[in-house]
C-alpha cells in the first residue's frame, strides 16, 4: 500500500511552509534520535550538536534535500535508496568539514569505525541514511503532507514564522557560543 501524497490538499502545490514545518520535524527528530543514542551508549543524555535548542539542522536539510530531489521517485526504491546514501553523505561530509574549519571542533567523529573518510563520514552511516530516505519518500513525508493539510493556512503560517524566529535567535547565539563539551565535541 503506498500513501498517495501530491494533490491531497486543495492549494496546487507544496509551499514554502511545507517544507519550514518538515525541516523542524526531521531536525527534532535528529536531536532526539542522537541524544537517545547518546543515553544508550553512555548512560547519560547530551544535547548533541552544534545549537543549543532542540534540533539538528543537518537531519532538516537533509531531509528537506531528498522531499525536494527524489518526491518523484516514490516507484524507485534502488534509486531513492542510493540517491539518498548520496545526498547525505555529501552533505555530512561538507557539513563536518565547514564545523571544523569554522570552529575547530569535531561534532561527530567516525575515525573509530570501518570505511570511513577523515571521520567525517563511513559506510555504515550512508547505508542508514539510504534506509532513512527510503522511508522518508515512501512514508513518512506522504504522512506528514497529509496532516499538514489539515492544519489551518494561519496556523501553518504562524507557527512556521514562530519557529523560523527561535531557530535564527538559537543560531546567531550559538555562532557566538557554541554548543561544546564532553559527549558533545571531540577533540
Amino acid at each position: 500500500m503506498r500513501l498517495q501524497f501530491r494533490g491531497q490538499c486543495k492549494r496546487a502545490g507544496i509551499d514554502f511552509f511545507f517544507y519550514v514545518w518538515l525541516f523542524f520535524l526531521l531536525a527534532g527528530f535528529g536531536w532526539l534520535w542522537e541524544g537517545f543514542l547518546y543515553l544508550f551508549r553512555e548512560d547519560a543524555y547530551v544535547n548533541r550538536g552544534f545549537l543549543t535548542g532542540p534540533w539538528l539542522p543537518i537531519y532538516g536539510m537533509g531531509g528537506v534535500l531528498l522531499e525536494a530531489l527524489f518526491h518523484r521517485w516514490r516507484d524507485r526504491p534502488v534509486l531513492t535508496f542510493v540517491s539518498s546514501m548520496i545526498v547525505c553523505t555529501a552533505l555530512e561530509y561538507l557539513t563536518g568539514w565547514y564545523l571544523e574549519l569554522t570552529w575547530g571542533v569535531k561534532w561527530w567523529d567516525y575515525s573509530a569505525v570501518p570505511w570511513n573518510l577523515r571521520g567525517r563520514i563511513c559506510l555504515y552511516s550512508a547505508i542508514l541514511f539510504g534506509v532513512g530516505g527510503l522511508l522518508l519518500i515512501w512514508l513518512v513525508s506522504p504522512l506528514f503532507y497529509s496532516l499538514y493539510c489539515r492544519i489551518p493556512r494561519r496556523v501553518q503560517t504562524g507557527v512556521g514564522l514562530l519557529v523560523l524566529v527561535l531557530f535564527a535567535a538559537d543560531a546567531a547565539y550559538s555562532a557566538m557560543w557554541p554548543h561544546v563539551g564532553a559527549g558533545i565535541t571531540y577533540r
